[in-house]
């Protein structure tokens, strides 16, 4: 089989998985009051804690689904993903007008096939291309980002579904959930058509695998560490830390990104309508540059190396996210800083299933990557939760039809540039792992 048609269909199954990123479109209708014509009400905690449920049930399946692919095979897995994410959103779409029925059918169902499907792409792409492994996992997640565009853009300025559609008298948000079901389920059954191993001892044409050797195999992919032997070294905790700091600060940018550009739009006197397009418009380049990330972060690291890639994303996320509050003041720097904040967040994507490969070899990168991307589920609750607490605290005290301050948004984003800081500080400590 052509290895190419390997990407294809990542990228096909992860502009489905990447719905999860679209969830600030959603954000400012769940959370408009029930008094002011709201059709949900839910609390900024309540809206955020769905997302956050989402992205930990999406990190904690994966380990799991790392651990089934060898005997239930990569295709089956890739569909059963497809028709839990569907199913969920369908669900979601029939029966989800209160909080706990979208906390069960979005964040749970929907997380858990997320989760199922996830891992596939970058496991079977890495056996594909060893020798383009940064950027192959680039390319195989990079529909992660494309696909929030998507979803973000047709269910916002494009279409505008949540305003058009109102199937069976569910309401915009819910026939979204709706339509978004039943795509999903058919777009990722048809990318799990090629996801197939390589055979066995496949190497690519003109490609010499490097030589392992005990001292610094680790760097070369060609030493495979289990995950029990992985856990105990002092370079998976690194690696561990240095996503969870990084997805941290991204995360909370996704979940947050329309509420703080509106308030920080506002602020300056902007109309809210103009606000909350432009918001819509930030969220929108967010996920773009967040799919390019993942494509040149990974390609940059194959020539430069993961561990100096690594160091110079999170340095550059740690400014960033410590100058965003500033930024978010005008139209054209809140996209700007959104751009930047999605790409390096991207870049997460592609380096740390290419290190996890480095350190602990290409064989069991399926199973072992999950391990190291469940950190990536401990930041969806954290950084969400941290920004939604200072939203709700403030509009708790706040004067009833008064402008919302923005600067609530400067803690949350301080905590996050500071955590971007310390992964990239540690990183520099990190040195491959000598398998003995």
């Amino acid at each position: 089989m052509n290895r190419w048609l390997v990407v294809i269909g990542a990228i096909l199954i992860q502009l489905c998985l990447g719905a999860i990123y679209a969830w600030s479109v959603f954000t400012p209708a769940l959370t408009k009051a029930v008094a002011e014509g709201g059709m949900y009400g839910f609390s900024t905690g309540q809206a955020m804690l769905i997302f956050s449920v989402g992205l930990f049930f999406f990190a904690f399946v994966m380990i799991m689904a790392g651990r089934k692919m060898p005997s239930v095979g990569p295709r089956k897995l890739a569909v059963a993903g497809g028709i839990v994410l569907g199913i969920g959103y369908i669900l979601g779409g029939f029966f989800g007008r209160t909080f706990p029925a979208q906390l069960i059918f979005i964040g749970i169902i929907g997380g858990t096939g997320i989760g199922l499907g996830y891992v596939v792409p970058i496991a079977v792409g890495v056996k594909w291309f060893p020798d383009k492994k940064g950027m192959v996992t680039g390319l195989a997640v990079a529909g992660f980002g494309f696909g929030a565009t998507i979803w973000v853009k047709s269910a916002d300025s494009w279409f505008h579904l949540l305003e058009n559609l109102n199937f069976f008298g569910l309401g915009g948000v819910q026939s979204v959930f709706l339509l978004y079901g039943v795509l999903f389920l058919v777009l990722v059954l048809l990318g799990s058509i090629v996801m197939v191993n390589p055979p066995a001892g496949y190497v690519p044409a003109g490609w010499t695998p490097p030589a392992a050797t005990t001292a610094g195999a680790g760097a070369s992919g060609m030493t495979d560490f289990m995950p029990g032997e992985m856990v105990k070294t002092p370079q998976y905790v690194i690696i561990f830390l240095t996503f969870f700091f990084g997805a941290l600060a991204g995360l909370m940018v996704i979940g947050v990104i329309k509420l703080f550009g509106m308030d920080a739009l506002q602020a300056n006197g902007v109309e809210k309508t103009i606000a909350s397009a432009t918001a819509g418009t930030a969220m929108a380049w967010y996920a773009i540059f967040n799919g390019l990330g993942r494509i040149v972060w990974g390609t940059v690291s194959d020539k430069i190396g993961r561990k100096l890639s690594i160091f110079l994303m999170c340095l550059f996320q740690g400014i960033m996210m410590l100058a965003f509050y500033k930024l978010g003041g005008a139209a054209g720097t809140l996209i700007l800083g959104a751009c930047i904040i999605g790409f390096n967040f991207g870049g997460n994507f592609a380096l740390f299933p290419a290190v996890t490969a480095d350190y602990f070899g290409n064989k069991n990168v399926g199973l072992n990557y999950g391990f190291v991307f469940f950190s990536y589920g401990i930041a969806g609750i954290i950084g969400p939760m941290i920004a939604a607490h200072f939203k709700d605290a403030a509009k708790a005290v706040a004067v009833p039809g008064a402008p919302a301050d923005p600067s609530v948004w400067i803690t949350p984003f301080m905590i996050a540039g500071i955590a971007c800081l310390l992964g990239a500080a540690i990183t520099l400590v990190s040195k491959p792992p000598v398998k003995k």
